[in-house]
């Protein structure tokens, strides 16, 4: 009986999970899967050396997504899925972190499920596990958080969505998609009752070459963000346990810049 992973076995979609960037994150069964692609359908943040993994012959088609600019909406890229599948091609659908964190992969199984045809999920390093590792920022620890939640704060209605609990002592919050609205995050867990001086971290660009780690207070996100010009992906990070990390703490950096100027 052929496996997913045979190379004889036409027809059907491999949805993996490309990791965080650094390609040495990858699994070794997404690596096994790249290497029999027909097509490679991509996200547009895989890292080049992540692609370079199929065979030349296989065409990769990206369907990048930026904020606010997509390059094909959901439905479209569902429907190219379905389409290469019948054709008999190997569909290897590449996205990055893992495909059912934050990365409509749920949607896409259901499309391609709906049109009757063979999928397979192969799990991938979630981008808040793969930045928080290369930060030494434990997301749950012993003594100082034994839950952590994972939330977009980049989605409709941001300000009335419920997120009281998710956040504060002895619990981790982690946000996606969150650097355009950070101001807005911050005033919204304040007004639930989680403490400005909350410590809180922005890991930019993970595992990727110019990546930071950037620590400081729930208050001061929205200034830190725009002042230190933060930019997408990153991932942001509240809870005690952000004390632990080696992120730089750039609220202690501005106080002491502010204090010798004032010399």
């Amino acid at each position: 009986m052929a496996t997913l992973l045979d190379p004889h076995a036409r027809g059907r979609v491999i949805l993996a999970g490309a990791g965080p960037g650094d390609p040495g994150l990858l699994t070794v069964r997404a690596v096994e899967a790249l290497r029999i692609a027909d097509i490679v359908v991509h996200d547009g943040l895989i890292d080049p050396r992540v692609l370079d993994l199929a065979p030349a012959t296989a065409q990769r088609i990206s369907v990048a997504k930026r904020r606010a600019r997509h390059t094909l909406p959901q439905e479209a890229i569902n429907a190219l899925i379905v389409a290469h599948v019948k054709t008999g091609a190997i569909v290897i659908r590449l996205k990055g972190g893992d495909p059912f964190i934050f990365g409509r992969g749920g949607e896409e199984v259901e499309a391609v499920r709906a049109a009757g045809l063979t999928v397979e999920v192969i799990p991938g390093v979630s981008a808040a596990l793969g930045c928080a590792a290369e930060a030494m920022l434990p997301l749950t620890h012993r003594d100082h958080s034994s839950a952590v939640s994972f939330v977009a704060g980049q989605c409709k209605g941001l300000q009335d969505q419920d997120w009281s609990g998710l956040a504060g002592q002895g619990r981790t919050l982690v946000i996606y998609m969150g650097v355009a609205t950070a101001a807005v995050i911050a005033d919204k867990l304040m007004a639930d009752g989680v403490a400005p001086d909350m410590p809180v971290a922005v890991l930019e660009r993970g595992t990727l070459a110019g990546h930071r780690a950037l620590r400081t207070l729930l208050a001061d996100l929205g200034a830190m963000v725009a002042r230190e010009r933060v930019g997408s992906p990153a991932v942001i990070v509240v809870g005690e346990v952000v004390e632990l990390s080696d992120a730089e703490d750039k609220l202690a950096r501005w106080a002491r810049i502010a204090e010798e100027t004032e010399a």
